[in-house]
């Protein structure tokens, strides 16, 4: 089988070793990919947002089958275009992917299906949003409709950050017009899950959940960024908790979809936050987080191509999910500087022992030399039989890892072995 999977992130890097277990897969084209994918795929310099090229390159390289990984090509319809001329896809369609597309949406969509979330209410005009935050409950949170690169949630700890986070987001446009409606919403305590899911709209298989550490320092300390690690599973959630998530919110957002016309086929990945009143929906995406893919495929057991074509096939009840009684940890090493200023440009060295528990995310090849080329560099991941086995090894092929400005975060599941 040829396939082409549309991105050029870690996500996307995990995603492709993981098909290549796949003894039926003969050639992987990575559009665009990076120059650390090179040794797992093709890369084609095709941007994920190039929706009729990656149409035309798929019809003229026979493609079997596409992985469509990134926001925003699911929204803008990539899934559509490539079923239009026959190529079977991975990946929800333009109608369901506005799950992560709009979150106005979601929040309606909550609302209308008794889905538990925080409460909230929408704005599309600054002078009504500066108006309610006067008066409304501190901290709150606030958030741009539409996709801004995983940041466009901005958590006001005061009524001036407040007022800032509107006009910074509706009137100078720091999104875009991501940032046309906004939704305002309660700001919600506990600790926080990831849990993605297989759904093929008439069936809901959840992965292993997980942990992300958004912020960039230790201690969770400094700015946000779109994940500087991750373990898995989620010691803060249990199988009663796992329960109740099935039958208050998987179950019932497949269900919500569907009666709206919009079935969800893909991963659909669940951003809950265990508060004392229950599980709750922070937000929903429309694929697989980044870095939480790479944690959770490493310990998939089951072939994932095979899972994907039954999510494709509509046959997901009748094939097995299996993920191993193990635990996963990954350790992002990113640019000194990211999330803001930093310098590129230097020359990555990955030896033999670690490169297939390397996932790259920003890098090129200059020359035939790998070089730094993006905030956050790449995830380094290890497994073991117990969480801080895991933890322990993936910092150990942290030490083997090398370049030039190098920063990562040294407390990556500290958080969950205090939980254990």
């Amino acid at each position: 089988m040829r396939i082409m999977v549309v991105g050029g992130g870690g996500r996307e890097h995990t995603i492709i070793k993981k098909l290549k277990e796949n003894k039926s897969v003969s050639e992987i084209f990575a559009l665009p990919g990076n120059g650390g994918m090179a040794a797992d795929a093709t890369c084609v310099p095709i941007g994920a947002k190039e929706i009729d090229k990656i149409v035309a390159f798929a019809l003229e390289n026979k493609i079997d089958y596409a992985v469509v990984a990134p926001d925003d090509p699911l929204v803008l319809g990539c899934v559509d275009e490539l079923n239009k001329v026959g190529v079977p896809c991975f990946g929800p369609d333009k109608k369901a992917a506005i799950i992560e597309g709009s979150k106005v949406f979601s929040k309606n969509l909550m609302k209308k299906y008794g889905i538990p979330t925080a409460e909230y209410n929408v704005f599309s005009e600054p002078i009504a949003a500066l108006e309610f935050v006067k008066t409304c409950a501190i901290p709150t949170v606030i958030k741009a409709d539409g996709l801004a690169l995983g940041k466009g949630v901005i958590i006001a700890m005061s009524r001036d950050e407040a007022i800032n986070a509107i006009k910074s987001i509706m009137e100078d446009r720091i999104f875009g017009d991501s940032g046309s409606n906004i939704v305002i919403e309660e700001f919600l305590t506990g600790p926080e899950v990831s849990v993605l899911a297989f759904t093929d709209g008439k069936t809901l298989k959840p992965m292993v959940s997980s942990m992300d550490h958004k912020r960039a320092g230790d201690n969770d300390t400094g700015l946000n960024t779109g994940g500087m690690g991750t373990v898995a599973p989620n010691p803060y959630y249990t199988e009663k908790i796992a329960a109740e998530c099935m039958e208050r919110i998987f179950l019932p957002t497949m269900a919500a979809m569907n009666a709206e016309g919009r079935t969800f086929k893909g991963c659909l990945y669940f951003g809950l936050m265990l508060t004392p009143n229950g599980p709750k929906v922070i937000e929903y995406n429309c694929r697989f987080g980044d870095p939480e893919t790479q944690v959770v495929l490493p310990l998939l057991e089951s072939d994932l191509l095979t899972v994907m074509q039954a999510v494709t096939n509509g046959t997901l009840d009748k094939t097995e999910v299996k993920f191993a009684d193990k635990h996963a940890c990954c350790v992002v090493m990113a640019s000194k500087g990211y999330p803001q200023k930093y310098d590129s440009g230097f020359e990555i060295k990955i030896p033999d022992c670690v490169a297939d528990s390397v996932f790259v995310a920003g890098a090129r090849l200059d020359d035939g030399v790998l070089k730094t080329a993006g905030g956050r560099v790449l995830g380094v991941t290890a497994t073991a039989d117990t969480l801080k086995g895991a933890i322990d090894g993936a910092y150990e092929k942290v030490k083997n890892v090398s370049f030039e400005n190098a920063y990562y975060r040294s407390d990556i599941g500290a958080r969950a072995l205090k939980a254990k």
